[in-house]
């Protein structure tokens, strides 16, 4: 299980740091206009709050990696920590931003909080 639960902790992570490119560089270009649907002005003017949240979703990949290298116990609080923080944040932007959010950031960190504390 506790296989598994790294595995998935590592996904969240990969996630994140997609998240963080998407938003921080690349949400004025086609892949961050599919995913705002903003069009190019909109997507201008919104650039630095995208950015923004791109740098967090930074720390939430890092506060991920560091949890999945860190000695125990300290890994295991850590990656609790840090999945609790991104399904919290999954929640809050699928129910203010895009529901989509729900299903990219919510339930990925939900399961593999699910399999931390099930390995645990």
């Amino acid at each position: 299980m506790t296989a598994t639960a790294h595995a998935l902790v590592a996904l969240v992570a990969v996630l994140h740091l997609y998240f963080l490119v998407l938003e921080m560089f690349l949400w004025q270009r086609p892949p961050g206009r599919r995913l705002s649907g903003f069009d190019a002005e909109t997507a201008r003017t919104t650039a630095p709050l995208a950015a923004n949240q791109g740098l967090y979703n930074g720390f939430l990949a890092a506060g991920l990696v560091w949890g999945l290298v860190a000695a125990p116990p300290t890994g295991h609080r850590v990656q609790v920590f840090f999945l609790v923080c991104v399904v919290i944040a999954g929640l809050y932007g699928g129910a203010t931003a895009n529901r989509r959010v729900y299903a990219a950031q919510a339930l990925p960190g939900a399961l593999a909080l699910a399999a931390v504390l099930a390995a645990r």
